[in-house]
């Protein structure tokens, strides 16, 4: 396989270094066009010295615009996603932010690895228009949605439903009553993955898992009603799907994020990588699953709730959830306080049928005030 060229958005994030972990595996195979990231200013200098890319992009002031070499400049996201050498956009930045480059990205008809959600949640027909419109691609990369799309290569037959996992989180079997008082600290010791600070918070309450079901609606074109969830602590079996014939496949794998992010980078090709960990079935012993206590998550309800109603819900649900979670991660609200923030936000919304982007849009800037306005100063 030829150089690939890659835009990483949000370079700094759990995504963005796991990516560029990869890149230093194959330094032959992967050339980094440009980085773009948040606050992390010194980390993403640093990342520009290495790589050495054409693009950069900082949200913070102080990132040192003028100490950049020659041969990198500072640049919009939407201008190095677009660039004729871009060949795969590696989508991981967290929240709204992505959705504005990766349109872009596939409006140029180019590739996008989608780790973060929130894009499309909030905009999943834009997003799958576009890609369909301009012959742009979206691989997943979130581990979840990456197995349910290697289950479905090569497959011509019809799906009876997809079979989404999820670990439980750490407090799977806490009292209820103990959930009041979780810290942001003991939230963010999730059992099997080692993710980023807001998706390990969407895991404990599995606000994540509703975020994927939405998600898989849109990338596969599946009604919520054929999109199951079923407790799997181990988290061996990333996610399966069931044809007319009652037959399973299932994509199996040790949970550490590189492998997807990895999947997507080489597409078509699977590559060896000894970093990779590789499953011993043996040492791993029983694979369990258990029906999800819907009750004990309210925050997976509320998701389901919003993706089958549509219109600008969707967004406001991912815009409240962030800004939740960002407070809650501050010690501002308790970790109880995320659903009901949430659910005020949803319930307050005037929504709109047939969104357009500026719809959209409006609808997450609107939710974000409305929660943070909930919680007293």
């Amino acid at each position: 396989m030829p150089v690939k060229n890659i835009v990483v958005l949000g370079s700094t994030g759990s995504i963005g270094k796991q990516t560029l972990d990869i890149v230093r595996h194959f330094p032959d195979k992967f050339r980094i066009v440009g980085l773009a990231a948040g606050l992390s200013s010194e980390l993403l200098a640093s990342q520009v010295e290495e790589f050495k890319p054409k693009y950069v992009f900082s949200k913070d002031e102080s990132f040192p615009i003028k100490t950049l070499k020659a041969k990198t400049r500072f640049a919009r996201m939407e201008e190095m996603v677009s660039a004729s050498e871009t060949e795969l956009v590696i989508a991981g930045l967290v929240g709204a932010a992505g959705l504005s480059p990766i349109l872009t990205a596939l409006r140029h008809s180019k590739t996008v690895a989608l780790a973060n959600k929130e894009p499309i949640i909030m905009a999943g027909e834009h997003l799958m228009t576009e890609a369909k419109r301009n012959h742009g691609q979206i691989l997943p990369v979130d581990s979840e949605p990456s197995a349910i799309w290697q289950c479905l290569r090569g497959e011509t037959s019809p799906v009876r439903k997809i079979i989404l996992t999820a670990s439980g989180g750490p407090f799977r079997s806490a009292p209820l009553e103990s959930l009041k008082k979780v810290s942001p600290e003991e939230a963010l010791h999730h059992p099997t993955w080692r993710m980023g600070k807001k998706i390990t918070i969407d895991s404990a309450s599995l606000m994540n898992k509703g975020l994927e079901v939405i998600e898989a609606h849109w990338l596969f074109s599946m009604p919520f009603e054929q999109i199951e969830v079923v407790i799997h602590p181990q988290s061996i079996i990333h996610s399966m799907v069931e044809f007319y014939d009652s037959s399973v496949k299932a994509q199996l794998g040790i949970p550490d994020m590189r492998v997807p992010i990895q999947l997507a980078m080489t597409y078509p090709e699977r590559w060896e990588n000894s970093d990779l960990p590789s499953v011993d079935f043996v040492k791993a012993g029983k694979l369990t699953f258990e029906q999800m206590d819907i009750d004990r998550y309210p925050c997976f309800k509320l998701a389901l709730n919003a993706g089958a109603r549509g219109k600008t819900f969707p967004a406001v649900l991912a815009a409240a959830d962030e800004t939740a979670v960002g407070l809650f991660l501050k010690k501002r609200i308790g970790f109880m306080d995320i659903p009901s923030l949430v659910e005020s936000a949803l319930n307050a919304h005037n929504p709109v049928k047939d969104p357009g982007l500026e719809d959209i849009l409006l609808a997450d800037s609107w939710a974000r005030e409305f929660t943070s306005n909930k919680v007293p100063v």
